[in-house]
């Protein structure tokens, strides 16, 4: 009789060793959310702290403009924002010309010693931004196709004048921006006359290749000039 009631089925396994299984897989899945988030905590603090250090080292850099440039900023021949430093375009050119008058030739040679000084005791070099206001270069005028041709060419006189005046030519290059990037309204002429300016800017040093192509390009254009 005892045969007959006997299906075949095996003993099933304890629960206690099931219940241990899943537990083991839970823990093991807990810990690796574990280590993923401190490992994401610490990035985000390395982060954190590299961002700070990156702001306070910013900073430092502008007071040293700053305290660097104190003698012409405080004659107002020009104006230091975001540690960009602006010249009027009224100052340093007369409309629609390239040609660097004596008053603009005198505000950039304020520039030279306090500017070296500064490059001397930072890792970056000058970049010298020309920008226009919106209108087009006046009819007749064969010496600039547009505004980016007269903004490139005001950016490169101010920076052959700075080189001739002491700064080193592997510190500084020439860019053009034309129209865009406008600080003003270009609806009026007080806007207008506020657009046309150069900027000089601090920037963090190029390799040495860039730097030698650039100064080699503006060595030919001012060879071609001559």
């Amino acid at each position: 009789m005892n045969d007959d009631l006997d299906t075949g089925i095996g003993p099933s396994a304890p629960v206690w060793a099931v219940f241990g299984d899943l537990m083991s897989v839970l823990l093991g899945a807990f810990v690796l959310v574990l280590v993923g988030a401190i490992g994401l905590q610490l990035e985000l603090s390395a982060q954190l702290e590299e961002e700070v250090q990156h702001r306070q080292e910013e900073t430092q850099r502008r007071i040293s403009l700053e305290q660097a440039l104190a003698t012409p900023l405080a004659e107002g021949s020009v104006t230091l924002i975001d540690g960009r430093i602006g010249i009027s375009g009224s100052v340093l050119f007369a409309l629609n010309s390239a040609q660097l008058q004596a008053e603009g030739q005198e505000v950039l040679q304020s520039l030279v010693a306090p500017l070296r000084d500064y490059l001397r005791s930072h890792d970056q070099i000058l970049m010298v931004s020309g920008f226009t206001d919106d209108q087009q270069v006046l009819e007749g005028n064969r010496k600039f196709d547009d505004n980016w041709d007269l903004s490139a060419q005001r950016a490169l006189t101010v920076t052959r004048a700075l080189i001739s005046a002491g700064v080193p030519s592997s510190s500084v290059f020439a860019a053009a921006f034309g129209a865009e990037q406008p600080v003003a309204s270009n609806d009026d002429e007080a806007g207008r006359a506020k657009n046309r300016r150069v900027e000089i800017s601090p920037v963090p040093s190029m390799t040495a290749a860039s730097a030698s192509a650039t100064v080699s390009a503006a060595s030919r254009v001012k060879a071609a000039d001559e």
